[in-house]
């Protein structure tokens, strides 16, 4: 399996992230990945981690569709790529209707059309050709006026990766159809067959494609417990995080964290969270968290537990895995990092010589 992390730029120092980043680069990591949720944006510290990098893939995790016209997505992708020397991946997502229609004043419907016709016309911008589209959500040029389609005026000097941030079931189908990459979260191994891969191996069919076509990259916390004591310290202390996702990531009606776990086994309860969380009962959604949710969906654990999570994840099928190591300071984080590489590095598989 590869490794990455994600990173925010509006959480905490930023310098003291810069410093986790490079020194991430240099303990062995493969990508990292920034965010852009209702904070900072992802391409411009991009930029920065790229004039401070070396070998370090970088990915919007993700571009907001909503947010921007495919072109400008288009743009910033291509020069982010090339500034890199080629070192960019490009993730996108749909995000939610709090976020888009709360902060940014667009509307967040048909967010499946919205997602192919950007893929399609960011595409068609890397390749070099005149943008000239008509799709449901864009038109390019606009008609009526007296535009005419351009072809831009840099060309991309790379491939550049297309990564999907997906949760439902139609996404994920076009995300099997038309991404090199797959940003998934709310991942329980043990159910991800019928809540994920079934979609995602339906949409590979139709275009034709397999599962060696698409990067499964999947996300977690990743801490270390010496003890049982501890570990039940660090579950007890994830219960009201979890229930932040399920009752609060989202509207009362729309929340796609809570329908992902609601796919894997638990819709009884993350039902009960979404109520209480929504009601305000911010604790009673959160006693209502079990050990096993915590446990099944993070990498949290004694170094036996978390190792042998890791070889359910790469079992299940996932090729790059999306490290949060937990820690107060720069170096708990690192250190926790660090030994969380050494396990991945230690269940590669060794070919025979």
């Amino acid at each position: 399996m590869r490794t990455s992390t994600t990173i925010e730029a509006s959480a905490g120092d930023w310098r003291e992230t810069v410093d986790f980043v490079v020194e991430a680069e240099k303990l062995g990591m493969d990508i990292c990945w920034v965010a852009e949720a209702w904070g900072s944006e992802a391409p411009s510290p991009l930029g920065y981690l790229a004039a401070r990098t070396d070998r370090l893939l970088l990915g919007s995790g993700i571009i907001q569709l909503g947010t921007r016209t495919p072109a400008a997505i288009a743009r910033a992708a291509i020069t982010l790529s090339n500034i890199s020397d080629g070192r960019f991946l490009l993730g996108l997502g749909p995000s939610g209707p709090q976020v888009i229609e709360g902060l940014h004043g667009v509307p967040f419907a048909r967010p499946l059309s919205r997602m192919r016709e950007t893929v399609e016309i960011v595409r068609q911008a890397v390749a070099g050709e005149k943008l000239s589209y008509e799709g449901r959500e864009f038109t390019i040029p606009l008609p009526g006026g007296e535009a005419r389609p351009m072809r831009m005026s840099m060309r991309a000097e790379h491939e550049l990766p297309v990564y999907l941030a997906t949760l439902s079931p139609r996404m994920l189908h076009l995300t099997g159809e038309v991404a090199d990459g797959w940003l998934g979260t709310s991942f329980v191994p043990e159910g991800a067959k019928e809540a994920y891969f079934d979609h995602l191996d339906a949409g590979l069919a139709a275009a034709g494609r397999s599962r060696a076509d698409l990067d499964i990259c999947q996300g977690a916390e990743v801490a270390f417990a010496e003890d049982e004591d501890a570990l039940r310290a660090m579950v007890a202390g994830r219960k009201k995080e979890l229930a932040f996702s399920l009752g609060g990531m989202g509207s009362a009606t729309t929340n796609f964290y809570n329908a992902a776990y609601s796919r894997q086994g638990w819709a009884d309860v993350a039902a009960e969270i979404r109520e209480r969380w929504q009601a305000g009962d911010r604790d009673g959604a959160a006693g209502l968290v079990s050990d096993e949710m915590v446990l099944g969906t993070t990498l949290i654990g004694t170094e036996g537990m978390v190792r042998e999570r890791l070889r359910v994840w790469r079992a299940a099928g996932v090729d790059t895995v999306r490290l949060y190591p937990a820690g107060e300071t720069l170096d708990e984080r690192l250190t926790t990092l660090g030994r969380a590489l050494d396990l991945v590095s230690e269940e590669e598989p060794t070919t025979a010589g």
